[in-house]
């Protein structure tokens, strides 16, 4: 029997059922089920895929239990530390990090392809001035499509670039133009002199005819961010965009309906929620009551920012982002009762030994939120920051499953447990 099987045995009837072993290049080896159906006439169930590899990817790996992240085999400390978001976007798009000339190149025809179309402005016009960010964001990146389809042929690899440059630069622009819409704010254009992250704070913050003091540490921390959240493996959003393209619909549209997952509050929402709770608890006098609640079964309160599906160790991305934190709190000279109680949890929680048994550590969002709100960016805008920093790998991972010779439309079966045969006779 070929060793690199698996048999399956059916003890109602003693029938058994071999399956292939396909080997990873790091991680869990996985079996090859898609026969199981064909086989046993039945199929297997997994509630939220939390045992199904639902493809191979090439992109990102993780390591929940050793903490570890990487991309394209870069250590995610490495790329947050040594290298630029623009890094991380080529990184991802192209499979290998670019040389200082093709960087410069990169860099410049990011800046080009940031201006929109005007007609997008019209639009937004038709939002409410309440409307989330979010939800304009999600519709502006969605009329990208209708902008460019009939010319949008992706059969070479200068087609793919082009696409794929081109929605990574304009999501920072329509993304300011959404915060700015939803607060009655007039719309800034990009500055072609001015760097990526730079460039999205300017949109930010600047008004007509008016200076905008931006601090290096600023730009760093935002970079930092969107370095860390660039791509995730096969999340919520990143299974959305790659059902879409499944479909073979436009690539646009399935970086859409990656923003309406991404929305989520378990997913992109996250870190809005650790600010939320943080200003619910209000003082460090308030602390211990609320880490009781946390600690206690009985209560349905849930201590936000701790923890993580995958992680079960430290999340490598929350060890850079305390880093960044801290520093941008020195230099800034930042200090409130919300980072104070931030701290308080944070020592507590990485100490007392409930915590540490189930592997409640801080993640990415108990120190974003902080970060950004540092930055002067408004709570209901951090998915809106999660959405710039993940274009690139969620575009990543629609070209890998759009380049597979054999493209399956994405269906998963289920178990039906409804009622039969109610149709009057």
């Amino acid at each position: 029997m070929d060793k690199n099987t698996i048999t399956i045995t059916d003890n109602r009837d003693g029938k058994t059922y071999n399956f292939d072993i396909l080997d990873a290049t790091v991680g869990p080896s996985v079996v090859d089920i898609s026969t199981f159906y064909k086989k046993t006439g039945m199929f297997t169930y997994d509630e939220g895929y939390t045992s199904t590899a639902s493809c191979q990817s090439k992109i990102t790996y993780i390591d929940g239990g050793a903490g570890k992240l990487m991309y394209r085999g870069y250590d995610i400390s490495y790329m947050a530390n040594e290298k630029t978001f623009l890094d991380t976007a080529y990184l991802l798009l192209n499979g290998e990090l670019p040389s200082k000339e093709k960087l410069e190149k990169f860099s410049l025809e990011m800046k080009k392809r940031s201006y929109v179309h005007e007609g997008i402005k019209k639009l937004y016009d038709s939002f409410p001035d309440y409307a989330h960010p979010m939800a304009i964001l999600s519709a502006g990146v969605s009329a990208l499509s209708t902008y460019y389809f009939k010319h949008l042929k992706i059969n070479t690899p200068e087609e793919y670039k082009e696409m794929a440059n081109r929605i990574v630069a304009k999501v920072p622009t329509l993304a300011a133009m959404s915060y700015r819409y939803s607060n009655g704010l007039p719309i800034i254009y990009p500055d072609i002199n001015k760097g990526f992250t730079e460039n999205f704070l300017y949109m930010m913050r600047a008004y007509p005819h008016e200076y905008v003091e931006l601090k290096p540490i600023e730009i760093k921390a935002l970079d930092t961010i969107f370095t860390l959240h660039a791509d995730h493996e096969q999340n919520a959003s990143t299974t959305a965009v790659r059902n879409l393209a499944s479909t073979m619909a436009h690539p646009y549209a399935a970086i859409s309906a990656g923003i309406g997952a991404l929305w989520g509050r378990s997913h992109g929402g996250a870190n809005e929620s650790v600010i939320r709770q943080l200003e619910m608890i209000a003082s460090v006098d308030n602390v211990d009551e609320y880490i009781a609640k946390a600690k206690d079964k009985n209560d349905s309160f849930r201590l936000m920012g701790f923890g993580h599906r995958v992680y079960k160790n430290f999340d490598p991305r929350a060890t850079v982002l305390k880093n960044i934190r801290n520093e941008l709190m020195d230099e800034l000279g930042i200090s409130s009762e919300l980072v104070e109680v931030a701290e308080k949890i944070e020592k507590i929680a990485l100490s007392d030994e409930y915590f540490i048994k189930r592997g409640l550590y801080p993640n990415i969002d108990f120190y974003s939120g902080l970060i950004l709100q540092a930055l002067k960016i408004p709570k209901e805008m951090f998915a809106v920051i999660f959405v710039i920093g993940r274009t690139p790998g969620w575009i990543a991972q629609w070209s890998e499953l759009t380049q597979q010779k054999n493209i399956k439309i994405a269906r998963p079966r289920q178990l039906y447990t409804g009622p039969i045969d109610r149709t009057p006779k």
